[in-house]
This record gives structure tokens, sequence and C-alpha cells, in this order.
């Protein structure tokens, strides 16, 4: 049973998007300016509709924190939509009914029995990964009091692929961050740039592919012994659970399909003048078995081009039961910057939860000389026998 559960309520346009995270323990240090970090660079990002303009999303807290730490209690959410109070207020909505191809219009109609597929619309639309950002801010403080980093930046977007294998992680998060497309490569960032910009003028979409990558992971966390308890299994899930987000891999998995087994596998070696043991590469992405190796966990996710077009796709206006184009919905010229955000925020919570599993614990008082126990390879400390070897990692 996992131990970190949560929940997201709210529509696009409804009055305000809620989320409850149950299972944090007590005794973390947290405040909504530290959520509203990455509520705002989900917004950011050049390619972003026009909504972004509205609104300047801020977490409240209304459970789950007393005097800036967390209790163990349920941690209560709520962000404000600002465009329901300036536009959809008391605004008389005609009913939709030509689905758009690529959304949930259709086949929310069709499993739930809309009439008005404007029901399918407000809870599918992206908005609703504005609740997850503050629920990832939340798991990526309590990952952080254990030195454990949770980042990401846009490894291509469209046609344009970014060139940064040789920059550290560390080197390629300030850069992403230093980019309106989020791209640790400033050249490639300007051809991503002028690939939107080039859309918008088609009045078409563009996706991409983002990178999330975790630092600082001990190992042991995650299983082998069940499909669901891995945590390869679990992280893709969460990343394909993203509006848009069509696939996902750990490490250069795709890649590595194309190879022979010599070329893929990771070597296992000896530290020098230690008894360390080492993986000297990380093809693996961080994970064998579905357990963390110590080395930085790699995932990627692969996002569709948005949707919503302003040149209208073929449909059917199912009131009429004619053909019609569908019609053109607000939207994002390309959301791949803001799916970054969005892609930590998914792995962050289900790192977290896995961090949880391992360790145990109602506080962090409690987690942390048992995660202490666990940095240090002193296995023998968490029920194993004494061992003439340790776990590191060097790459």
């Amino acid at each position: 049973m996992n131990r970190l559960r949560f929940l997201t309520a709210g529509e696009s346009h409804g009055p305000a998007l809620t989320a409850i995270l149950e299972g944090m323990p007590a005794g973390l240090p947290l405040a909504a300016d530290v959520i509203g970090v990455d509520l705002a660079r989900r917004q950011g990002g050049y390619g972003r509709g026009a909504r972004m303009q509205i609104e300047t999303d801020t977490a409240r807290i209304l459970g789950g924190v007393m005097n800036g730490q967390t209790t163990g209690g349920p941690v209560s959410l709520y962000i404000t939509n600002k465009d329901w109070e300036s536009k959809w207020r008391d605004r008389d909505i005609a009913p939709m009914t030509v689905p758009r191809p690529g959304h949930a219009d259709l086949t929310g109609a069709i499993k739930y029995g809309y009439g008005d597929l404007r029901l399918a619309l407000e809870r599918a639309s992206a908005r609703e990964t504005a609740a997850r950002v503050a629920v990832g801010a939340v798991c990526k403080q309590l990952l952080g009091a254990f030195g454990i980093q949770v980042q990401g930046y846009v490894c291509a977007i469209g046609a344009v692929d970014g060139d940064f294998d040789d920059m550290p992680y560390e080197e390629r998060f300030a850069a992403a961050e230093q980019s309106d497309v989020r791209c640790p490569d400033p050249a490639a960032g300007e051809r991503m740039r002028a690939a939107i910009r080039q859309a918008k003028i088609d009045k078409d979409t563009l996706g991409g592919v983002f990178e999330v990558v975790a630092l600082g992971l001990p190992p042991g966390l995650g299983s082998h012994v069940h499909y669901d308890r891995r945590l390869g299994g679990r992280l893709v899930g969460a990343l394909c659970s993203i509006q848009a987000v069509k696939g996902a891999e750990i490490g250069p998995a795709f890649e590595n399909a194309r190879q022979r087994g010599t070329q893929v596998h990771d070597p296992i070696v000896i530290g020098t003048g230690d008894t360390a043991l080492h993986r000297a590469s990380n093809r693996a992405g961080g994970l064998e078995g579905g357990i963390t190796t110590g080395a930085p966990l790699v995932v990627r996710g692969a996002m569709k081009p948005i949707s919503t077009t302003l040149t209208p796709i073929q449909s059917v206006d199912l009131a009429a039961g004619a053909p019609a184009g569908a019609e053109y919905e607000r939207s994002d010229f390309c959301a791949v910057p803001a799916a970054v955000v969005v892609g930590e925020a998914m792995a962050a919570f289900v790192l977290a939860d896995a961090l949880l599993e391992k360790l145990g614990g109602d506080s962090i008082a409690e987690m942390r000389p048992r995660f202490e126990a666990l940095r240090r390879g002193r296995l023998d400390e968490l029920a194993m026998d004494d061992a003439p070897w340790r776990f590191g990692y060097e790459g």
C-alpha cells in the first residue's frame, strides 16, 4: 500500500482547484511561498496561451500544517482560478457539441453520457496540473529534507533537439531556468523558439520531449518482487498520467533497445581505495530491477502537440449529425516547457512515496537516522547482517 496519496478536484473554468495530500510525515517545514515557486515556473515558458497572463497562481494551505510544519494529517491546498471571476462566473455558456480530435471531449461524453461536451473539457483540461504541481512542491520539500533534488528541462521541441550530453546535471538545471523554452542548450533554445513562433504563424501547435532527473537518491528504493512495486513502472505511469504525455522512458530506453547488451548494461566496479561498489556508467537511468541504484534517476516524457489548434480539424457536430470543424478553445501553442514542471511534480510524488515506503516513520525526526544509515551503506542497521561492502556511485 502506498504511503502517499493525493486527490485533486476542480474544473478549468471553475472557481478553484483543490488538492489533498495524505501521508506526509510530521515535522516538515512548509510554507505557501515554497509551493508558489513551482506554480510560477509552471505558468512560464514561450508558447503558453493568453490565460497565463490572467492567472497568478498561489496556493493557500488549508490544513495539515501548523506553526510552519506539517502535522502528519492530510495537507489541504487551494488555488483560486482568477479567470472564473473575470470571465466565466456569470456567463451563460452554450452547450458544446463538436468534439475536438485529440481531447477527451468525445470519449468523456461516451463514458459518462454527457450531452454537453464541456463537462469533459473542464475536468480533462491541463489546468488541473496546477494542483498537481502544488502537491509535487510539497513532495520536493520532503525529498529536499534528505538532500534529494528533482528537476528537469526540455530535450526537444518539434524537430529541434538540444545538445547537452556533456553538461553536468546541475549546470543543465541552471541553464534551463534561464531559458524561456527551458532548454539547457542556448543555440537549440533559439531554434525551438523559432519553431514555436512559426507554429503560431501557421495556426498550429508543437509537442516535444522533456527529461526529469533526481539527484541524491539512495540505492534500494522500489522493489523487484511485484509489478506494482517496480519503481520504473510507477514513474512511467505517473508521467503518462499528465495531459498530452503519450510516452515515457527510463534513461535512454528506446536508444538502448537498438543496441547490443554489452553496449547497454552498466559495469559494476570496486572503487579505488575503498570497498564501495560503483557503476561506471548510467545507461540504466538509475534503476535496475525496478530498484534505485544510487545513480541519478533519469525519466523522459514525450508530449504530443496540443490538440486545440487555430486551424480547425475535421470533426462532427453531434447535435446536427453533420460534419463540422472543431471550434477553437483558448489554448497554448506549445506547453512542453510547462510540462517539465508537471513532470517534476509527478516524479517527486512517486519518489517521496518510495522513500517513505523504504524508511517508514511518522515524522522527519524518526526518518532521519534511518536515512543516514541507508546513505552510509550501513545495511546492517536496516535488518541486514554485517556486509563487507557498501554502495556508492561514480559517474
